[in-house]
Parts: C-alpha cells; structure tokens; sequence
C-alpha cells in the first residue's frame, strides 16, 4: 500500500539523462558536476576571478589550440580538428521561441490579473516571492546561488527518494501550519483594507 503511494522521483525529474546525473545513477557525470561547479565556485569567489576574463581566457585557448593543430595537420599530413556543424537548427530555434513565448504569456496574465483584475492573493504571493528573491540576491551573489542551486538539485532529489515516506509527513505539518498562517495574515489584510471602505460607505 505504501509503495504504490510512493512517487517515482526519477518520473518527476523527467526520467531522462539528467534525472540520473541528480539521482547519482550515473556517478562519473554527477562527479563531475560537483567538482567542476565548486572548482569554478572557488575560482570566482575565493580567487577573486573575473567570469568575463574567464570565458575570454577559455574561448582564446581554445581559439589558439585550434589554430595550432589545424596549420600543424596541414604541415604534417594529419587530419583537421573534428569540429562539428557550428550552426543552430530552426527546430531548436522555434522551441526555444515557444518556451519563452508561454513564460512571457504567463507573466503577462499575472501582470493583469493583478493590476486590472485586482487579485489582491496573488499580488501578496508575487510581492512576497519578489521580496524573498530580493534578499537572497542581496545576501548571496550570483555565482553563489547557482553554486547552492547544484548543491541543492545534487543532495534533495537523491535525499527526498531514499527517504520519501518521513519527508511526505514533515511536508504535510508544513504545509499545513504555512496554509493557516497565510489564512491568518490575509483574513487581517482583507479586514483592514475592508474595513475603511464600508466607513466611506457608512458615510455616504
């Protein structure tokens, strides 16, 4: 009974290559992701590079190794550097166009369901949710959060599927502890907000 309740992690993740990089089935890749992000952590915020310098040094390496080994083959009779089609297809163009077309669509919707519509719910989730970015931008920089961002996609899924049943429990008192104190704070909102305009009508 419990295991049919149980979700399937890997399902959730999209069940591809990534969902077994963040699962740590494929251990080589995950390896490597969490060593090559916290190499370029170290690199950005305790050496204090510079990510612009960076790219530029990497793309002249590149530039430079590729130069060199294609006027030596031509010297030495060796093949040219395998380089593939440097080019980007249309179908990648036109799905990449889509995607952004839907979140731009969505938040356009909440722009005017908020300011037309007067959702006064979802202004106080979008202001809360702008306010919250806003603090962890202000207390960690860019590269930090992408850092916490591959620590955390690296430790939570793995973590949530090994022990799925005690997380659900804790969720659940969460969750609903988190829904009757947002019930409390809009209930007061809404009270206050109310409360003045049925003086003015009072008063007319």
């Amino acid at each position: 009974m419990e295991q049919s309740r149980r979700i399937s992690v890997h399902r959730a993740l999209g069940g591809g290559a990534v969902a077994d990089v963040l699962l740590w089935r494929r251990r080589r890749e995950g390896v490597v992701l969490l060593v090559g992000s916290t190499g370029l952590w170290l690199l950005f915020e305790r050496a204090g590079y510079n990510f612009l310098s960076f790219v530029a040094n990497v793309l002249l390496l590149l530039v430079v190794i590729l130069f060199f080994w294609a006027k030596s083959a031509s010297l030495l009779n060796r093949p040219l550097p395998p380089l593939p089609d440097l080019e980007i297809s249309e179908e990648s163009v036109l799905r990449a166009a889509d995607i952004a077309q839907g979140w731009i669509n969505q938040i356009l919707l909440i722009a005017h369901d908020i300011s037309i519509g007067q959702n006064l719910k979802l202004f106080l989730k979008v202001a809360s949710g702008l306010w919250l970015i806003s603090y962890f931008g202000g207390v960690f920089n860019f590269i930090s959060l992408v850092y916490i961002g591959v620590l955390l996609s690296l430790s939570v899924p793995v973590l949530y599927e090994k022990f799925q049943d005690q997380v659900g429990e804790k969720l659940i008192l969460v969750y609903e502890f988190i829904l009757s104190l947002y019930r409390k704070i809009d209930d007061s909102i809404l009270r206050k907000i109310s409360f003045p305009l049925n003086r003015k009508k009072k008063t007319q």
